[in-house]
């Protein structure tokens, strides 16, 4: 008789778990959910919300042979993942298999590690019914919704659509900035930019570039502020030394990861689930699926002596974070690998990279500040033009600003710097180093030149980005992003594209001794490349919903929802009160 039969869900979480068990064990596969509501049907009974489960076809060979090992074993132990969804899995095994409660061991783990799996095997638990509920109640909702909503689609827009709770909340999102976009007007202005020269006591130059602290709108006020710059002296009237430090990002959660791996290795936010997931069950890193970006003790200390190893105790800093993110569930960990000394991995290609991502990242979260002193230097211009004289001629309105910075002391930077969307500024200015200036200083103009811009509209979507707004909307949970990116565009309600920019003219008004002088170049706007971009069907389904069914498509309903979830979760709200 087989003492003891783990199931688990996926076969190469089963192979790595069997090699850290002995004789004793047996580990099987349930390959994800052995049952699920009846596809063609609704599958939920309209009095007391009960879902009605089947076992699909292709599971039922599985299931009688997992019954059969069942009952042939002393003892069944549970190991699906540490999730709502892990502890559903694990309710419809015990269902299906019949198996005893009290002689099922229901066990979790944040790693498939040989201590983590022995660790579970000594504290087992029972089934949580409160996490159970919890994914039945979004189970339940999301056919509810898809149920009601998809047929009156049928009927109104056209055959074999669909609606989600949160695919179409998603699609709005995505049709919203698209008319952002369309409804944009863009502005001219002259940005306007300065080099100068400083002249040292041996007769050399050493060249200062500046900028103009303020923007002219019109081409009559550039062409103002240049001829008044002709005669001008230019000094400088301050300098600021401002010691800054940067701290390191935290360590990833599923967003941040699903981020990170889009910006810097052009990774889809379903790619990067799968590469993880192959990393997880074998045992590289914890467990992908969470919204903590709390470490464990082990990790800290081991990071510490990687860290004091490779670069010098001066760049160790062990820290703990602490998660923020709207309904945070359960107390897992963030995404880390699991031996901190294993810099680089055995794998494809692709679990190399995301791999090296990870281990960077949490590696920099342990570290010391970067250390930066940034300059500030203003630079005023003196015109005998411009109103009242005042010693050397009148400051006029405007000051050229130099800034530069240096890193004193690089800390974490030496491993890792974060990445941003193309909409939020950068801070990986470190390179424009300004030479010794003091106040007083006269310098030498050598060139000012104006540049036609324009004012940017709102950005498109990535899958990144869009993975960044749901999680600030507290739409969707961890498991979430990746499907729901997936199912809109499978849909055809929003498509993965580029959009070709347009060729545009602009001027460059220089100033040059005494000559000013007007370019005219070409540049191409408006060129986009992986944006999501609605479809046609998209524009027209999303605005049939928001009339007809405005309450399903608000944001704030979504997103309450979600807490609501997370109420069931904690045993604080019953699923069936909150259904109704």
């Amino acid at each position: 008789m087989q003492k003891n039969l783990v199931i688990v869900e996926s076969p190469a979480k089963a192979k790595t778990i069997e090699k850290f068990l002995g004789s004793d064990f047996k580990v099987m596969s349930s390959y994800g959910h052995i049952r699920d509501l009846k596809k063609k049907e609704l599958s939920i009974d309209d009095d007391t919300l009960n879902p009605e489960y089947e076992i699909p076809e292709d599971k039922k060979r599985l299931v009688s042979e997992l019954k059969s090992n069942a009952k042939k074993a002393e003892k069944v132990w549970l190991a699906s993942d540490e999730d709502r969804e892990g502890e559903a899995i694990s309710w419809h095994l015990c269902e299906v298999l019949g198996l005893d409660e009290e002689n099922t061991n229901r066990i979790v783990f944040h790693e498939i590690t040989k201590p983590a799996i022995l660790e579970a095997i000594e504290h087992p638990r029972h089934i949580d019914m409160n996490l159970v509920n919890a994914q039945q109640a979004r189970r339940v909702l999301d056919r509810l919704v898809g149920f009601k909503l998809s047929p009156v689609l049928w009927r109104k827009v056209k055959p074999a659509l669909s609606a989600g709770r949160v695919q179409s909340v998603a699609v709005r999102l995505i049709v919203e900035r698209e008319r952002e976009i369309q409804d944009f007007k863009s502005e001219v202005f002259y940005n306007v930019n300065g080099i100068f020269a400083l002249i040292n006591p041996d007769g050399s130059a050493t060249e200062v570039k500046a900028q103009l602290g303020s923007k002219f709108k019109t081409h009559e006020e550039v062409m103002a502020f240049l001829e008044e710059c002709k005669d001008a002296t230019f000094t400088v009237e301050s300098i600021s030394k401002k010691p800054m430090k940067r701290t390191p990002a935290p360590p990833f959660t599923t967003s941040t990861l699903q981020q990170e791996a889009a910006r810097k290795l052009g990774f889809t936010v379903s790619q990067t689930m799968m590469v993880a997931q192959h990393l997880y069950e074998n045992g590289r890193i914890t467990y992908m699926r969470t919204d903590s970006v709390n470490l464990s003790k082990l990790c800290v200390n081991a990071s510490k002596q990687e860290i004091s190893r490779l670069y010098g105790e001066e760049y160790s800093k062990p820290r703990q974070y602490h998660t923020s993110s709207k309904g945070a569930q359960e107390a897992h960990e963030a995404i880390r690998p699991t031996y901190m000394d294993q810099q680089e991995i055995e794998g494809t290609a692709q679990e190399k990279r995301l791999y090296d991502l990870i281990w960077k990242r949490t590696i920099a979260s342990q570290m010391a500040d970067a250390e930066i002193e940034k300059t500030t230097v203003e630079i005023t211009v003196r015109s005998e033009k411009s109103g009242v004289r005042n010693g050397g001629g009148t400051a006029t309105p405007h000051s050229f600003i130099a800034t530069g910075e240096v890193v004193k002391f690089d800390g974490f930077l030496k491993v890792y710097r974060e990445s941003v969307d193309e909409e939020e500024e950068s801070h990986d200015e470190f390179s424009n180093l300004l030479p010794p200036l003091k106040k007083g200083d006269e310098l030498t103009r050598r060139e000012i030149s104006a540049a036609e811009r324009y004012t940017q509209g709102p950005q498109r979507y990535t899958e990144a980005s869009l993975v960044h707004k749901l999680e600030e909307l507290g739409i969707g949970r961890p498991s979430t992003y990746a499907p729901t990116i997936s199912t809109i565009q499978q849909r055809e309600y929003v498509a993965k594209g580029d959009k070709k920019g347009e060729e545009r003219e602009y001027d460059i008004i220089t100033l040059k001794g005494k000559l000013v002088t007007t370019k005219k170049r070409k540049e191409n706007v408006g060129s986009e490349k992986g944006k999501l971009l609605p479809t046609d069907i998209g524009i027209v389904v999303n605005d049939f919903l928001m009339q007809h069914f405005p309450e399903i498509m608000d944001y704030n309903f979504t997103a309450n929802v979600e807490l609501d979830f997370d109420k069931i979760a904690e045993g604080k709200m019953q699923w069936e009160k909150m259904m109704r």
